[in-house]
């Protein structure tokens, strides 16, 4: 089992990163950044977000498991004081196989240009979002027009993502269990000439979505923690990554519906 590992960089995630190492090497656990078999994130779920696209092209081979030391997050599953017992448990597993892992969907989105199509993963979500003006696209659903778009921007996110952007959206919240994504609008503006459903969209798997930005229009699109302006889209397809998959280590169980409570509704429920 190689294990690389990810930190935010404050003194506390430093230091349990130091502490991780040193237990690491005393059990003989080899260090690789090339190709390790588990990676750990140390921080919040942005720092899970760095490593997931750090090692985006080799999902099918890595795990993942997170240690907060913020608030509680929602990929990261483990305390500061639990670092000697997490260790413990990644040491017992001899080989990859072993790892007791979950499988969450990924958002793939399509980007076609007139130079040709790039190819992009989001573990949460993909947004588009005008620049210096409203964003002007229609909107298609498996081929068939649905709608035209005027307004701030659009967000597409995956299950696990739904409890971010998404829900300050008023999106749904969708257990990761479920191969889906859902569109949600980001203020859009309705009048005679753009019509837009007014409500999130959840579409499963097989399916996709198609947006049509107006020509040269200028915006600004994150693909979860990266952003990049560009005027040169002609057409966006989102859609749930057919082979792929994220792999969470999870060693105890820690089940979606009490994170959900835990960040939004809190522990004493009365």
């Amino acid at each position: 089992m190689k294990y690389f590992l990810v930190h935010r960089g404050d003194d506390t995630s430093r230091q349990l990163a130091e502490q991780f190492h040193a237990l690491a090497a005393a059990h003989g656990t080899p260090l690789s950044e090339e190709a390790p078999d588990i990676v750990l994130s140390i921080g919040g779920d942005g720092t899970l977000l760095h490593a997931f696209h750090t090692y985006k092209e080799q999902l099918e081979h890595i795990a993942f498991v997170g240690i907060h030391t913020g608030r509680l997050g929602f990929f990261a599953d483990w305390k500061p004081d639990e670092l000697d017992v997490l260790a413990d448990m990644i040491f017992q597993t001899k080989t990859p196989a072993e790892l007791p892992v979950v499988h969450y969907p990924v958002v793939e989105i399509e980007l076609t240009t007139a130079t040709g199509m790039e190819t992009h993963l989001a573990l949460n979500e993909f947004t588009l979002k005008g620049i210096e003006e409203t964003l002007v696209a229609q909107l298609d659903i498996n081929d068939e027009m649905f709608e035209m778009f005027r307004g701030d921007g659009i967000c597409i996110s995956s299950p696990p993502g739904s409890t971010a952007y998404n829900k300050s959206l008023g999106g749904a919240i969708v257990h990761p269990s479920l191969a889906a994504i859902q569109i949600a609008e980001i203020a859009s503006i309705n009048n005679r000439v753009y019509r837009t459903l007014g409500s999130p969209i959840i579409l499963p798997k097989h399916h996709h979505c198609d947006i049509y930005p107006q020509e040269h229009q200028h915006m600004l699109l994150s693909i979860d923690h990266q952003y990049i302006q560009r005027s040169d889209v002609q057409s966006i397809r989102c859609r749930v990554a057919a082979d792929l998959k994220v792999k969470f280590a999870r060693f105890r169980p820690f089940p979606f519906w009490n994170r959900v409570r835990e960040a939004f509704i809190g522990y004493d429920i009365k």
